[in-house]
């Protein structure tokens, strides 16, 4: 599991005291997992999973179950690509890319409602 995190964390650039900061978990925590003292909890590697974007079983084996992958990477991402699939007028922009940035998605989403909005206000005349 240590390995696993390992590469997830140098990976992206950080170091345990970067992730610590991001998931409250100690860094004398992780240096107990790398010494093999104890074993994570299933609430943290949850915290740690969810900063990566991967699921518990990948932590845990290296291997994601069917199913278990997740669409974005990065949550803001996901939370932003959530309104638009939940507006049926915008759903279309759906998958357009799951690896864009919130900035990205943010302005194609503001884009759209302002060019919806100048054709409402123009169906009014």
């Amino acid at each position: 599991m240590y390995e696993i995190y390992c590469k997830l964390r140098d990976a992206k650039g950080m170091k345990d005291a970067d992730v610590a900061r991001e998931t409250g978990i100690t860094k004398s925590t992780f240096s107990d997992w790398k010494n093999g003292r104890s074993n994570p909890k299933d609430a943290k590697l949850q915290k740690i999973a969810d900063l990566f974007g991967v699921s518990v079983e990948y932590i845990r084996t290296g291997e994601e179950k069917e199913g278990g992958e997740k669409y974005y990477l990065n949550e803001e991402t996901a939370e932003m690509a959530q309104k638009l699939f939940e507006n049926k007028d915008l759903r279309v922009l759906f998958d357009a890319a799951k690896d864009a940035t919130p900035e990205d998605l943010k302005t194609t989403y503001d884009m759209l409602m302002a060019l919806k909005k100048k054709e409402r206000d123009n169906n009014e005349f």
